[in-house]
């Protein structure tokens, strides 16, 4: 689902692109949405050599890369298009990851990902911490940290991205129960990314977190939505034909003149 609505956003561009690398790959999920007229020939990098063995069938010429996205390994201005969907979590030197993708762009490409925001899985980690704080006195977090949407522009701009777009969209999924979005996740290779993660959660822990899971969150049917949130971005390295805003003071209307308008529009109808 998310990685053909990063698909989405590459088509809104009205270009092709030649060559475009796609940063966490996985399994191919944004490769096999796009259509060999608008991407020629597309690079897979992801550290997991087993995803991209498995990596579903696409009509576009693609390359596999083991890699890690902190350390792309292309030289400078080599892709058209970088694109990455729900990846970048897992990287440990976000701003560096942004670096090395706007490095590896050339000038007037674009940077089109997709990661999970700071509200994913709320319901899961307040009803862990509460069972936690309840039965043994303390908490420590058992989900990935994700970033805040306040944070994501300026990690961009700084990486030295312009023209930027960042929006957010949440998908809610229900589920029979607390262990079930647990199982869920680990088959999704979701679990905690931390190195200093608790390594147990006690069975009494557990169970209290279900039960206030079930309480505070619970649909009427009996089943718990578990919560997604994604942040997509687009970002542009720099080239001179790029739009660029006028210099400060060289505006030739004042805003206040707008103020005018709905007046000069009345006596034109009289």
């Amino acid at each position: 689902m998310v990685g053909g609505r990063v698909a989405d956003r590459v088509f809104d561009i009205t270009r092709a692109f030649p060559l475009a690398l796609d940063v966490g790959s996985g399994r191919g999920y944004i490769a096999q949405h796009l259509t060999k007229e608008t991407v020629e020939k597309l690079i897979q990098v992801d550290i997991a050599e087993n995803a991209l063995k498995n990596a579903m069938e696409t009509e576009i010429a693609t390359v596999s890369v083991v890699a890690d996205e902190e350390f792309l390994p292309f030289k400078e201005d080599t892709f058209d298009l970088v694109v990455s969907s729900l990846s970048l979590h897992w990287v440990n030197d976000l701003p560096r990851a942004f670096r090395e993708i706007h490095q590896v762009l050339k000038p007037d490409g674009v940077f089109i990902g997709a990661m999970f925001g700071g509200d994913t899985l709320y319901e899961l980690r307040c009803s862990l911490q509460l069972a936690e704080l309840e039965r043994e006195g303390g908490f420590s977090p058992h989900v990935s940290p994700f970033t805040a949407v306040s944070d994501l522009g300026h990690l961009l701009s700084r990486a030295g991205f312009n023209t930027l777009t960042v929006d957010t969209d949440e998908i809610q999924v229900n589920y029979p129960g607390l262990f079930e979005v647990m199982e869920d996740l680990q088959g999704m290779g979701e679990s905690n990314c931390s190195w200093n993660r608790k390594p147990l959660l006690h069975r009494e822990t557990i169970l209290a977190a279900a039960a206030i899971y079930q309480e505070m969150y619970g649909n009427s049917d009996g089943s718990v939505p578990a919560t997604f949130q994604i942040y997509y971005m687009i970002g542009w390295k720099f080239h001179e034909s790029q739009a660029r805003p006028a210099q400060r003071g060289s505006a030739t209307v004042s805003l206040g003149d707008l103020a005018k308008i709905n007046g000069l529009l009345s006596r034109r109808k009289k």
